[in-house]
């Protein structure tokens, strides 16, 4: 589970290693993201979070290695993986 963080959105994608393909991929910038009713960038972080788990646990995929590309783990990324954490993936 690779994240990538930018000035406005949070991006995350699951990656099998060994195939060299993108398994599922979100950010708060889909046009299927609504993030509207949330207040901050936290709080869809962790929206974002828990949507990755959902579309995992549908592609049969129940544990992950997080991969935080070097950015700190508080504000958006822990709330990224606080929200993947009770979505129901491993890690």
């Amino acid at each position: 589970m690779s994240v990538y963080r930018s000035n406005k959105h949070i991006y995350v994608q699951l990656v099998d290693d060994m195939q060299h393909r993108t398994l599922v991929a979100l950010s708060t910038g889909d046009k299927n993201f609504d993030g509207n009713e949330l207040n901050g960038k936290c709080e869809q972080a962790k929206k974002v979070g828990l949507l990755i788990a959902a579309k995992a646990k549908a592609a049969g995929i129940d544990k992950v290695v997080f991969d935080r590309s070097g950015y700190l783990y508080h504000g958006r990324v822990k709330a990224l993986s606080d929200g993947a954490r009770e979505g129901g993936l491993e890690f």
